[in-house]
């Protein structure tokens, strides 16, 4: 009984070892066919998302008041926050100190996870056009 169960294991793994050199010899090759412009669309694509004034994405806000307060926001955002660039708006009466560019909500909503630590008054919201 043991040298039949001996037997098996032996033969179970010389099958196993010859399936697996079967399994890695397929070799290929592979040829992508694509038309050239669709590189010049992802770079325009790019260029688009780069645009700080679309609409469609999530700012925060971490600041709302005068020009110096402002100008100390933006440095103290600076110096805590590399990840993200602080702009300054004004919007009459206020100086508003805007953060970021982001394409969704859990994005800006992890951002401000971290900003709230430094700016506790931050928010998320969408610019108007």
């Amino acid at each position: 009984m043991k040298s039949l169960n001996l037997k098996i294991s032996v033969l179970s793994l010389f099958a196993c070892v010859l399936a697996s050199n079967y399994g890695r010899a397929q070799q290929g090759n592979v040829t992508i066919n694509q038309d050239k412009k669709i590189a010049t669309l992802l770079d325009i694509k790019k260029e688009m998302n780069k645009n700080d004034t679309d609409s469609d994405r999530y700012k925060i806000q971490i600041y709302n008041g005068n020009r110096s307060g402002a100008g100390t926001a933006i440095k103290e955002f600076g110096d805590s926050f590399s990840d993200w660039r602080a702009t300054d708006t004004y919007e009459p009466p206020n100086f508003k100190v805007w953060v970021g560019n982001f394409r969704t909500r859990l994005e800006a909503d992890r951002a401000l996870k971290k900003i709230k630590s430094k700016f506790p008054a931050a928010f998320i919201f969408r610019p108007k056009k």
